[in-house]
């Protein structure tokens, strides 16, 4: 009679194949988070594109004067009737309020401190969600209408009219970036005055970059700080890491002036 000798695994087999798995996960999760934070930067920056061609477009239909510049509303948040953003007055031309969406954001500390979200309450954990934005616009680039521009729910009383004309440096002048840039963390903005966010609102989107869009309908990813503070933030070409020369605390350069 033939007998068949089944063998199974030992258990030094068993744990040299454990051991196997774990170091090839341990090197292949690394290069799947890579390739997946890669794809979202991939989708920001074709988003950052077809809102600078957005722009573009409604600047053709408005004798080159730039919309009026809204941030940060949440009274009423997006999506509500009264909700005021630079996102809508760009929808007819964008199409998709989708194209303000970055497959990036994932929100920050502050959204859960807003005082206009927490009237609101929902869920909101992205900037998208909160503001109707995963970008940030710089008013120094956009038309300032006194008692109906806004930022934070905050009404201005100044006015200010900006055309694409007068702007010195299109092609280097940025008027639109994504709010989290990787080099707004500590690590760089030691003590929290360079760029102010890594105080309370600071959350990493990206370790690799993110999109900032140039009022001439490029768009380009930053992927350190010398390079973002070269960019021009205002219709004169002045740079954002340059000095104001007040010394003022929250003036003391354009990005403070103007982003």
């Amino acid at each position: 009679m033939n007998r068949t000798i089944r063998r199974g695994f030992t258990l030094i087999e068993l744990l040299v194949v454990i051991a196997i798995i774990a170091i090839l996960a341990a090197i292949l999760f690394p290069v799947f988070a890579q390739a997946k934070d890669s794809a979202k930067r991939t989708a920001d920056l074709s988003n950052a594109r077809q809102i600078g061609l957005a722009n573009k477009m409604y600047l053709a239909d408005s004798d080159d004067v730039m919309p009026i510049f809204y941030a940060y509303n949440s009274s009423p948040p997006p999506g509500r009737p009264g909700h005021k953003g630079v996102e809508l007055l760009l929808l007819p031309y964008s199409k998709d309020q989708q194209v303000f969406k970055s497959p990036l954001d994932s929100g920050s500390p502050f959204l859960a401190q807003d005082p206009g979200l927490r009237a609101a309450g929902g869920s909101y954990d992205s900037y998208w969600k909160a503001y109707g934005s995963s970008y940030r616009f710089g008013k120094c680039m956009f038309t300032v209408a006194a008692g109906e521009s806004s930022q934070n729910n905050n009404v201005y009383d100044w006015n200010q009219v900006v055309n694409e004309g007068s702007v010195e440096f299109p092609a280097e002048t940025r008027f639109i970036r994504l709010e989290m840039m990787p080099f707004f963390n500590r690590k760089v903005d030691t003590t929290c005055t360079r760029y102010g966010y890594d105080c309370g609102y600071y959350q990493q989107w990206s370790g690799n970059g993110g999109s900032v869009i140039f009022i001439d309908g490029h768009a380009k990813q930053m992927t350190n700080a010398g390079q973002f503070d070269q960019t021009r933030i205002n219709p004169a070409g002045n740079r954002t890491g340059e000095p104001t020369g007040t010394n003022a605390e929250y003036d003391d350069t354009y990005y403070w002036r103007c982003d």
